[in-house]
């Protein structure tokens, strides 16, 4: 198989040095086991994936899919005696079309670096994770990844509109469209949305693109308890569509505070952050609406951003929770959604697991989708509380389930949350997804234990 990859690819496209090894073993979550790779594979073209998927095929090895290692949940993990396929070097626009309103491009990319590409071309992509500065198109195609925008302009499958996929036996596909309207056939691009690299490799997304929207308004709000916040957001989805509408506790208001000060209100139960990119007045007044919900609901502070600087520090705020965090021990992130009219019962059923854990939760999130981020924080290298942090990491996932929710929103299932998906389906739905694996995998080479339901 070694001789295959290195046949395959040019000089030095094939690693299995192991110092060089283990920066491909994990990826960035906690709390997730990894194996040992013999060798990690750099292709630079379809053809070159494709060349090299046949040859594990033939020879029954494992592949893991890789972009840029950002996930958070062990998707990405090394298997022992894996090839891991990282497409980092497959990084290039292969062409915007204006017209059209759709990119091409290969999945190594950076989010951030696309959205700069195509803004060159008076164009925006919409779908904004986090981590848009350093996770790859690839990866959040492999992951349905979401954002802070995604509550008005949906998660990256909204996005996609093609897919250049490589399968199992090394076959190249073309999944998808170029027309704005289609359902010629089933939709095997939205099925490998999300896939997680179980089903084949994408070697190249058609996604999506808009015109730029206008410079947002932002709106605060400051809540003395959270179940007021719970019923604002409730109440501002059911009159308007906020193009951003993010929420932090007091854990995680204290916690970036205490990293980067910049005057957060810490005595505050939870922190509302909304946007309107309604142009002018528009926008000014869907903004207003959305504080007028936020009083109704029993807001202690509402203000409207006149200022854009003072808009982008409130909105840092938000996107330094998890780095603010991470800075105060170990740490270990959630990812769970449920209905927005039930996100208070959430978020207090979270605290409760802090008290009877004995850990540390900060929780923020997508308010606006009832997406959630507890993140549990840990002292380093305290190995009982570690273990008291998984506990408490599995009650979260109860808790979601219990609130009509899903165990993962955005983060994916990877390693982390396959028995808890296994709870989330049914019977017939466990079984269908063991079907289809074996259809598309039928030597199930293809990220092997990751994302599926353990049956």
């Amino acid at each position: 198989m070694l001789r295959a990859a290195e046949a395959a690819l040019a000089d030095g496209d094939v690693v299995t040095d192991s110092d060089r090894l283990e920066s491909y073993r994990f990826d960035r979550s906690t709390g997730t086991e990894a194996g040992v790779p013999f060798a990690v594979a750099f292709p630079r073209t379809t053809e070159q994936v494709a060349a090299l998927v046949a040859a594990a095929y033939e020879h029954r090895v494992p592949i893991v899919p890789r972009g840029a290692g950002s996930g958070l949940s062990g998707g990405s993990n090394a298997i022992d005696g894996s090839l891991v396929v990282c497409v980092e070097r497959m990084n290039q626009v292969i062409g915007v079309d204006v017209g059209n309103g759709y990119v091409e491009t290969q999945p190594g990319i950076f989010n951030q670096d696309l959205r700069e590409h195509v803004a060159g071309h008076g164009m925006w992509y919409a779908p904004d994770p986090a981590s848009k500065d350093f996770c790859s198109i690839g990866g959040n195609v492999n992951t349905n990844a979401g954002g802070l925008c995604c509550v008005k302009y949906g998660v990256t499958r909204d996005a996609v509109i093609g897919l250049e996929v490589v399968l199992a036996d090394g076959r190249i596909t073309r999944l998808g469209r170029r027309t704005i309207k289609g359902v010629a056939g089933y939709d095997l691009t939205g099925l490998m949305v999300g896939s997680e690299g179980t089903l084949g490799i994408v070697t190249m997304a058609r996604l999506r693109l808009r015109p730029p929207p206008a410079p947002p308004t932002t709106a605060v709000a400051v809540f003395a308890d959270m179940a007021s916040a719970g019923r604002a957001v409730e109440a501002i989805m059911s009159v308007t569509s906020p193009s951003l509408l993010e929420m932090m506790d007091r854990t995680t208001l204290r916690a970036v505070e205490a990293w980067r000060p910049m005057g957060l209100d810490t005595e505050a139960a939870a922190l509302l952050i909304a946007q309107s990119d309604l142009p002018g007045a528009v926008g000014e007044t869907e903004a207003d609406r959305l504080l007028a919900e936020c009083e109704k609901a029993g807001a202690t502070e509402c203000f409207r951003s006149e200022d854009p600087e003072q808009a982008d520090m409130l909105l840092g705020a938000r996107r330094m929770a998890i780095p603010a965090l991470e800075s105060m021990g170990d740490w270990l992130l959630d990812d769970v959604s449920v209905p927005r009219r039930r996100l208070a019962e959430a978020v207090a059923a979270i605290e409760r697991v802090s008290q009877e854990r004995d850990v540390m939760i900060g929780t923020f999130g997508h308010a606006g989708d009832g997406n959630l981020h507890p993140t549990i924080v840990t002292p380093r290298g305290d190995h009982e509380a570690a273990a008291r942090a998984m506990l408490a990491f599995h009650d979260i996932l109860d808790v979601a389930l219990a609130l009509d929710g899903t165990v993962t929103g955005e983060h994916g299932v990877g390693l982390l949350k396959r028995a808890a998906l296994t709870t989330e389906l049914d019977p017939v739905a466990i079984d269908l997804h063991g079907r289809i694996k074996q259809a598309l995998d039928p030597r199930g080479i293809f990220n092997p234990g990751k994302a599926l339901p353990r049956w």
